[in-house]
């Protein structure tokens, strides 16, 4: 039996454009209804924060921060099973994260603790944007399961950098070439671990997204989708470093690496990317998502806490209701511009205005 983990409080101060809000969810459906920019967005925010330690939109942590304030703080109480949680942060010079009010020292300490699932209008560039995109969908979802994934990734990102800043040392201070060595041993060894992670979670998905993209579309869609990588093994992956190298150098950056992995998807065995319309990248960006729901679920036991912002424009009716019959007894917190209404749901309605949010709407 699949259990219920689920927000009961958000409190926020000097956040984005809130000043002091504390708001009490429901374990069921939270609405978040208001014209745009009025601050719907920044409560999905403020919770994705919590559980990812940044933000899904902002590229700095004080971006988060309200104007001519110097701090923001975040907090969250969550229900689990097994337990009761807080999670606590605080921006501002520096960013503290308090778990159950012990500080932590890793990212990764906070990962795995709120596992969220988020939907919003700009999930269709994952599909139709770069692979930079895709790379980000599988970093978000594996490292919420697997702490140890963002532990690697973080430090093949440093060893990525000081081999870049070698590649250029050699170039421009002559350098030599075989110090390259050690730092491609590193590189691979870090590459090696996320690649197999990336595999064993993208078969996963695999096994999913045929049987929903299957009923959304009621059997006329068959799609399949491809992890695309060049570091499945390390040897190889080595010799390939060695192959490049010289090229790698001209250009002052390394050219081949999981900084590069892709996913291709396709649909009745044509690539969704090139031929695929509109309506059929919402329709497998939907079925991507689901799949993500189901794998969370059976990874922790716990339905995933789903973050919808804004999401039910982008789907027509059909699609909307095939999603909110997938999504029974899972909290759900949704910012739309009007009330909705959604049978058969405990709903917690909230009306959002110039960053203060008022219950039951106004």
């Amino acid at each position: 039996m699949v259990n219920n983990m689920w927000i009961s409080k958000v409190k926020i101060k000097d956040f984005r454009n809130y000043e002091e809000q504390e708001i009490e969810l429901n374990e069921n459906v939270n609405v978040f209804y208001g014209e745009n920019a009025q601050g719907k967005t920044n409560i999905i925010e403020a919770i994705f924060l919590c559980s990812m330690g940044k933000s899904f939109r902002a590229k700095q942590d004080k971006e988060m921060i309200r104007l001519n304030c110097n701090n923001a703080i975040v907090e969250v109480e969550y229900n689990k099973t097994d337990r009761d949680g807080k999670i606590k942060i605080q921006i501002g010079n520096r960013k503290n994260i308090l778990v159950n009010g012990v500080k932590i020292k890793k990212l990764s300490e906070l990962l795995g603790n709120l596992n969220v699932v988020i939907f919003t209008p700009d999930d269709i560039n994952i599909l139709k944007g770069g692979p930079q995109n895709r790379r980000r969908f599988l970093d978000i979802m594996i490292s919420q399961l697997k702490p140890n994934y963002m532990h690697n990734l973080s430090l093949y990102t440093k060893t990525l950098e000081q081999r870049n800043n070698y590649l250029r040392q050699i170039k421009e201070e002559q350098k030599s070439e075989e110090m390259l060595d050690i730092w491609d041993e590193e590189l691979a060894k870090y590459a090696i671990v996320i690649s197999n992670y990336r595999k064993e979670f993208m078969e996963k998905i695999k096994n999913k997204i045929k049987k929903i993209h299957n009923e959304i579309t009621d059997n006329k869609e068959d799609i399949n989708i491809e992890y695309i990588t060049e570091c499945d093994e390390k040897e190889k992956y080595l010799n390939l470093l060695k192959q490049r190298r010289k090229l790698d150098i001209i250009k002052g950056y390394t050219t081949k690496g999981i900084h590069r992995d892709d996913f291709n998807i396709c649909i009745n065995d044509r690539e969704l990317s090139v031929y695929g319309s509109q309506g059929q990248h919402r329709t497998a960006m939907l079925s991507l998502k689901l799949s993500e729901v189901n794998i969370v679920e059976e990874e922790i036991g716990e339905k995933p806490i789903l973050l919808l912002d804004d999401f039910m424009s982008e789907l027509d009716e059909k699609r909307r209701n095939h999603f909110l019959k997938k999504i029974n007894d899972t909290q759900v917190i949704i910012t739309c511009t009007d009330k909705i209404d959604i049978e058969n749901k405990n709903i917690l309605i909230y009306n959002v205005k110039d960053g203060k949010v008022y219950r039951g709407g106004i």
